[in-house]
């Protein structure tokens, strides 16, 4: 067995896109000890399967003066719900629920 630790620091953007995370990071701080990077992968595809959002280790950058090997990070994605809401607009603003252009009118005098 050896004494080697890989320590993760959980960032905001994991906090924010994925529930369990943040659930968490609450109940037990930002700062998680691993024995190994494998480890760490393991628990963090454990929080996107029970968040429904991927989170993921990401090495620290070796100019990082922090004493973490990896930060657990995230990534806000449009949410579905806006991108149907504005196509739902373009539609209605195309003058139907089809989504087909309607014909401009032709105006004589």
């Amino acid at each position: 067995m050896t004494d080697a630790t890989f320590v993760v620091d959980i960032k905001p953007s994991a906090r924010r896109t994925n529930g369990a995370v943040g659930t968490l990071v609450n109940r037990r701080g930002r700062r998680h000890v691993f024995s190994s990077r494998d480890d760490a992968e393991m628990w963090a595809s454990g929080l996107s399967s029970r968040g429904g959002v991927s989170v993921w280790i990401r090495r620290a950058d070796p100019r990082d003066e922090s004493d973490v090997d990896a930060y657990l990070v995230g990534r806000r994605g449009r949410e579905p719900v806006l991108a149907g809401a504005y196509d739902k607009r373009r539609r209605r603003l195309r003058g139907g629920e089809d989504g087909e252009q309607k014909a401009f009118e032709s105006f004589t005098d």
